[in-house]
């Protein structure tokens, strides 16, 4: 039986999610108050989708953290399960966020309440310069770093966002529509839930002992039988350990002798091919394999 216990700790943060933080940060506080100010749901569902941006960076942080700690007698695999417990908690929290949000922007639509179009406007234009600003320190490093195509792609989506409600601000001082800034307060908010919903799922997935949508567990398992003298594989289960890293344990039959390399080679291949950090291999011979998986 081999254990590969290759937990390389993640890379460190580097500037430029740094700077993400505190240019979001400030925003976002800006933007919070500019809202309550003058009243604007536009503005406040907007922060809160600011907001979510900072916290996606602080669990990173944190999980970055939790991951240079090491394992203890009480938890042997470390802390880093915590990271899918934040994760969980914060999509709650957006989306309790969201229905307190829609539920007032529905009452605006009876009850007119009059913003200051020029003062959103103004705040919304700060929005688009930080979240593109934000989008252009990770461009460089997208293409070969999925953590920062991903920090890409979501900024970039937030600009577009406060395109929205630019447009909206812009709207009531042509118009004087003020049901825009609900409608688009809405609109902002359904954007928010797509985007908790699947914080949400990703989180309860790994929660649960499911197989992190990155892996392909057919593929390894095809690929764990056509090693050489692997005769045929059971029990192939594959979970998170954290956000970042995953584990792997399988039994194998093998009926030869097997080389005294082959445990090695398979988990460091497993770690290279499939980014897996921690893969258990059990031999069996034909002769007293254990029970296979209904």
């Amino acid at each position: 039986m081999s254990h590969d216990h290759s937990h390389a700790a993640p890379k460190n943060l580097t500037p430029a999610f740094q700077w993400a933080v505190g240019l979001n940060a400030v925003y976002v506080l800006l933007e919070a108050a500019a809202g309550f100010m003058t009243g604007s749901l536009a503005l406040i569902a907007d922060a809160a989708h600011n907001l979510t941006d900072v916290a996606g960076l602080l669990i990173a942080w944190a999980a970055m953290a939790l991951a240079e700690r090491r394992p203890s007698e009480q938890f042997t695999y470390g802390l880093g399960r915590s990271t899918e417990l934040a994760a969980l908690a914060n999509a709650i929290a957006i989306l309790v966020g969201v229905g307190a949000v829609v539920w007032e922007a529905l009452g605006r639509f009876q009850t007119a309440v009059e913003v200051p179009g020029g003062t959103i406007l103004a705040v919304a234009l700060v929005g688009i310069g930080v979240n593109f600003g934000t989008a252009m320190l990770f461009r460089s490093s997208q293409h070969g770093d999925l953590n920062a195509k991903g920090a890409y792609l979501h900024m970039m989506a937030d600009g577009a966002v406060s395109v929205a409600v630019v447009l909206a601000a812009g709207g009531i001082m042509v118009t004087g529509w003020t049901w825009l800034d609900p409608a688009v307060a809405i609109l902002v908010s359904a954007v928010i839930a797509v985007t908790a919903y699947g914080l949400m799922k990703s989180s309860l997935r790994l929660t649960l002992d499911g197989v992190p949508e990155n892996i392909d567990k057919t593929a390894i398992g095809d690929w764990l039988t056509r090693l050489p003298g692997v005769q045929s594989m059971h029990h192939l289960h594959i979970w998170a350990l954290s956000t970042t890293k995953t584990a792997l344990t399988v039994h194998l039959v093998m009926p030869a002798p097997v080389k005294a390399s082959f445990l090695a080679d398979t988990a460091q291949a497993l770690a290279h091919e499939f980014s897996i950090d921690h893969a258990t291999i059990q031999i069996e011979h034909p002769d007293g394999q254990c029970e296979t998986d209904p």
